[in-house]
């Protein structure tokens, strides 16, 4: 490892560990929970991939006694904390490294599929009908919505802009060297998405406190709660997005999406209605859709 990538790989460290303390309570923890919290600190990898027996046992404690330290630190359970430290690991790897780390026994293509259905469950298990409502109203009260995404993550942004859009409301999917000019556009009554997985884009971040900081309403779909983004968000909807190899799932993520802007089609029917037909119209007009030739 050269000196430049060790310095990286300690930052990085640190901004784990600084994290993990900031949540411990001001009473601190007992001297069983501060046990659980030393092999969190110490064996990340490995407890972000264990059940809470097998963390109870590295802890040397009870499984009552795990899921009591998850719950001081500020999470519902085990499984919360667990997908949050899975989270944190993974973002601070490279892509190969997040490939030897993810090395899993046959298929890769099967595999890949199995993972999205276990994180679509664990998704299900954790869906909060109330986030996905706030975000639906936030977009139709808005002036204008921005919907900032990265990288393979685009593909969320474009599929929620889009529907957004046919739902009857302006969005607009905005990257790279047009974030800043369409940030500086941003006024109160906007709303911003931001999307962003694995490790953070610093724009995404820049974007969404820049927004805040001009009075819009800020939304964010991630897999970890990022403190910057935290504070500069209204609602932080954290979504599984751990793949194999070292591509991110992108199927939760695409889920979510769906599930905001069918959320959306109800804030006001009659819109969303009309702007559908008046989509289909277009599509009519411009030829878009291939229609079989009659048989007869």
């Amino acid at each position: 490892m050269t000196d430049s990538a060790t310095t990286s790989a300690a930052g990085e460290s640190d901004g784990f560990e600084t994290w993990l303390r900031g949540r411990v309570p001001e009473r601190g923890l007992r001297s069983k929970g501060a046990s659980v919290l030393e092999v969190l600190l110490t064996q990340p990898r490995r407890v972000s991939y264990s059940s809470a027996a097998e963390a109870a046992e590295l802890a040397g404690v009870n499984v009552a006694t795990v899921s009591r330290t998850a719950q001081a630190l500020g999470f519902s359970g085990w499984s919360d904390l667990q997908q949050e430290l899975r989270a944190r690991y993974l973002s601070s790897l490279s892509a190969p490294d997040v490939a030897a780390a993810q090395r899993t026994e046959g298929e890769l293509g099967a595999a890949s599929l199995r993972r999205d259905l276990e994180s679509l469950a664990m998704l299900d298990r954790r869906f909060d009908e109330q986030q996905i409502r706030t975000i639906a109203e936030a977009i139709a009260q808005a002036r204008r919505v921005m919907i900032v995404a990265h990288g393979s993550y685009a593909s969320i942004g474009a599929a929620l802009s889009h529907n957004v859009r046919l739902a009857g409301y302006d969005a607009t999917l905005t990257y790279d060297a047009d974030l800043a000019n369409a940030v500086s556009r941003i006024e109160p009554g906007d709303v911003l998405v931001a999307i962003s997985f694995w490790r953070l884009y610093q724009h995404t971040v820049t974007a969404a406190e820049e927004a805040h900081s001009r009075g819009a309403r800020v939304f964010v779909l991630s897999d970890a709660a990022s403190p910057d983004l935290v504070a500069a968000a209204e609602e932080v909807l954290l979504i599984p997005a751990e793949g194999v190899a070292f591509f991110p799932s992108l199927a939760p993520g695409l889920a979510v999406a769906q599930a905001i802007v069918a959320q959306l089609s109800t804030v006001d029917p009659e819109r969303t209605r009309k702007s559908i037909e008046a989509a289909e119209a277009q599509w009519s007009r411009f030829g878009l859709m291939h229609r079989q030739p009659r048989r007869g």
